[in-house]
């Protein structure tokens, strides 16, 4: 019987490629936008080259991703995605295309380029229930909130968020879509027959009631909130979103609303992100955290230069991001 041999495990290589030392003026800093006119995008733009870097804004569904044996890559309209060119990336991934979206930023970041806000943390903050799980996980107030799937626990359901009037949401939606409030039992059960026959996963959510018709967005970049509104929603309406037709005003925040936006973002994982808190008479209640945060409304109602905000920290964390490598760890 001839002798067995032993058999070498391959030396696994780092997960993510060591990236290019950053220039010290002029970075490459790509947009992830399929919508170069939309306001966010535009204003990051403006901002990156006024701050002395040169923009490009990368259409999420152009870029092919390229994986093998050998180091992974991506081509946008038939060009390569260079990390020697891409300095550090913003990822502004709509929910329409968040599988997609996904896959591109984690493969920018297995190719060692900086990604403000990556894969991971941007798929907690699409998912509202893994969301709530983690922000509840760590201490922080939310809404009471249950998920079931069997009629027969519904009213039980409905009880356990403090009974009606209640709000019923899709797990994942964005700007108000998904998001309605049911007055009756019936009302419940229509809506989520309907749902369900539909194929979608809902959340039923108590209604704060002090805070019905408003709530405050917190805008956090890296571990301070730069600007703060509050939204109130029109007449008739019982969502505040500025894209349901809302009123927004800027806002001083209190220190408990501030540490709580700050805290809910470090929970998620991101370095950028739009909070939505309720004002209850408990003090901050945590709606949701949004990886893609828009601030056309918030410039508008705090005159707050927030796209060079946006831009200078993404600047900070590619040079921190490299600095963590030159030091033996990963920033």
């Amino acid at each position: 019987m001839a002798p067995s041999r032993r058999i070498e495990r391959p030396r696994q290589k780092a997960e993510r490629a060591r990236p290019p030392r950053p220039p010290g003026g002029r970075l490459g800093v790509a947009i992830l936008s399929r919508n170069r006119k939309l306001y966010s995008t535009r204003r990051l733009v403006e901002a990156a080259r006024a701050l002395g870097h040169s923009p490009r804004v990368v259409d999420t569904l152009r870029c092919n991703m390229v994986v093998g044996r050998d180091r992974p890559r991506i081509f946008y309209r038939g060009e390569e995605l260079a990390p020697t060119r891409v300095h550090v990336v913003i990822p502004r991934i709509g929910a329409s295309i968040t599988g997609y979206g996904l896959a591109v930023v984690n493969q920018l970041d297995l190719m060692g380029v900086p990604v403000l806000n990556n894969a991971i943390p941007i798929a907690r903050s699409r998912d509202k229930l893994r969301a709530l799980q983690l922000l509840s996980r760590f201490g922080i107030d939310i809404p009471r909130t249950v998920m079931c799937r069997y009629r027969e626990e519904v009213a039980q359901a409905v009880e356990m968020v403090g009974g009606l009037p209640c709000i019923i949401k899709l797990i994942q939606g964005t700007q108000g879509v998904g998001v309605m409030i049911a007055n009756t039992m019936a009302e419940v059960d229509g809506m989520l027959n309907t749902l369900w026959t539909l194929g979608q996963e809902i959340l039923l959510q108590e209604l704060v009631a002090e805070s019905r018709g408003r709530d405050v967005r917190a805008l956090v970049v890296g571990d301070r909130v730069v600007a703060a509104m509050r939204r109130t929603a029109r007449e008739g309406e019982f969502r505040s979103n500025i894209h349901r037709g809302g009123e927004a005003r800027g806002l001083e925040l209190d220190r408990e609303y501030v540490e709580a936006a700050v805290k809910a973002t470090r929970v998620m994982g991101l370095e950028v992100a739009g909070v939505d808190m309720l004002e209850a008479r408990t003090g901050p209640k945590i709606m949701e955290v949004n990886s893609s945060p828009g601030f056309e409304g918030l410039e508008a109602a705090t005159g707050v230069d927030i796209a060079s905000l946006y831009v200078q920290h993404a600047v900070e964390f590619a040079h921190q991001r490299h600095s963590g490598y030159a030091d033996g760890h990963l920033a």
